[in-house]
């Protein structure tokens, strides 16, 4: 069509513009809900794993963070596939074998609340605890304990291995004690004289 005096170019709409600051406001929004759902490593479901000296993983399983107010519960779920079974001075062990070394899971025998919050992971650390023993020894010793202790580091959860004498535990707390291991207890380890000196969660 030909556009002239009678036959007018019709006027092109004109979308409405929003204001920069309502732009800037929503963008920056999205992005801080998008990195806080994404960052916030107490929340969602993570990976657990042992980190050998060269770095390969071994897995653990599965942990399930809930938000609960101020802090989050969270849920256990261990590859159990990884886990051979055995029986040590007169105790059942689930245990990951290495070539040299196997790492025995130790079950926290009394009261744990589950909770963990940013500065206290106390309760998940309590529910990592393990006992190394030589793969050709013939019982285990309770002195050869292993404690993670774990801090938050960007997305992950990273432990450290300290060394405690598991007969700490050996007796039941007072009453109201939810700590049971004081920092006496534990003990800086040479990372390099063990099998899985590191654990992350991510």
């Amino acid at each position: 069509m030909l556009y002239g005096a009678q036959n007018p170019r019709p006027k092109e709409e004109k979308m409405p513009r929003l204001p920069l600051k309502s732009l800037l406001c929503a963008g920056l929004f999205s992005l801080g809900f998008a990195s806080a759902s994404q960052a916030d490593p107490l929340v969602g479901e993570k990976d657990i794993y042992l980190l050998e000296q060269s770095g390969e993983r071994q897995s653990l399983g599965k942990i399930n963070f809930v938000p609960d107010g101020q802090k989050s519960r969270y849920t256990l779920i261990w590859n159990d596939e990884k886990f051979a079974d055995h029986f040590f001075s007169m105790r059942p062990f689930k245990c990951l074998e290495g070539s040299e070394k196997y790492w025995c899971q130790v079950p926290y025998p009394y009261v744990n609340q589950h909770h963990v919050q940013s500065g206290d992971l106390t309760d998940l650390e309590y529910d990592l605890l393990f006992l190394w023993k030589g793969a050709t020894d013939y019982g285990i010793n309770m002195w050869n304990g292993v404690y993670y202790r774990l801090e938050i580091s960007g997305e992950q959860i990273v432990g450290t291995l300290y060394e405690m004498d598991m007969d700490v535990l050996s007796a039941p707390p007072s009453q109201g004690e939810m700590r049971p291991v004081g920092p006496d207890d534990l003990h800086e380890a040479d990372a390099a004289s063990h099998w899985l000196p590191r654990l992350v969660i991510e």
